[in-house]
């Protein structure tokens, strides 16, 4: 299943209650749906997926608005911490694939508000050739590096996720976390890398 939103459409359908559909469950079972798929371009979106989409669309979800909410709204902050993410890109294109990292002081020198990194991970996947891309941001008050993987194709990062990184979700989008520094988990990460070495360059 492409999305826990989808799921729940599923679930409503199941128990006969796609008459509850509003304008605000539709729109926000969309937003869920789109962000969990990159914007329907990852491989578990199924023609199902389209389905349920369309389904949200008839019950009121404005999907240009959405769109427009989501991914075109941007404040100065946000955008400078964007630069600060692309700044900090790493490239090996040994392993096709590219991180990020944003270091606390990186968050509160562009006035980090919850939500300002969504999609950055997926810069990286857009490089031409790249087949797996992370960020790592670190959270000092919880005393963790939140990570978020993205990739294209078979290589399955919920698996990785689940098997290196305390955490999990879909096969091309998940994410984890580490209990090390930024970078020790920077290093835990690229050693790593050397074990799937064959498989990212399939």
């Amino acid at each position: 299943m492409c999305s826990t939103s989808e799921m729940i459409f599923h679930f409503m359908e199941k128990l006969k209650g796609i008459q509850l559909l509003n304008k605000k469950i539709a729109t926000q079972l969309y937003v869920g749906i789109m962000t969990d798929t990159g914007s329907f371009r990852f491989s578990a979106t199924t023609a199902t997926t389209h389905r349920v989409i369309a389904n949200l669309i008839e019950a009121g979800a404005e999907n240009d608005s959405i769109h427009q909410n989501v991914y075109d709204t941007n404040s100065p902050d946000r955008l400078k911490l964007l630069g600060t993410a692309l700044n900090n890109m790493v490239i090996l294109p040994q392993f096709r694939t590219a991180y990020i990292t944003i270091s606390q002081n990186e968050l509160n020198n562009n006035n980090f508000k919850k939500g300002d990194t969504e999609g950055f991970v997926n810069y990286g996947l857009s490089l031409k050739g790249a087949k797996l891309a992370a960020i790592f941001i670190e959270h000092k008050q919880e005393g963790i590096i939140k990570i978020s993987f993205r990739s294209k194709g078979d290589f399955d990062v919920n698996k990785f996720a689940r098997n290196h990184f305390k955490g999990g979700g879909h096969k091309n989008a998940s994410g984890g976390r580490s209990n090390l520094n930024l970078e020790d988990t920077i290093s835990k990460f690229t050693n790593l890398l050397t074990e799937y070495e064959l498989e990212l360059n399939s």
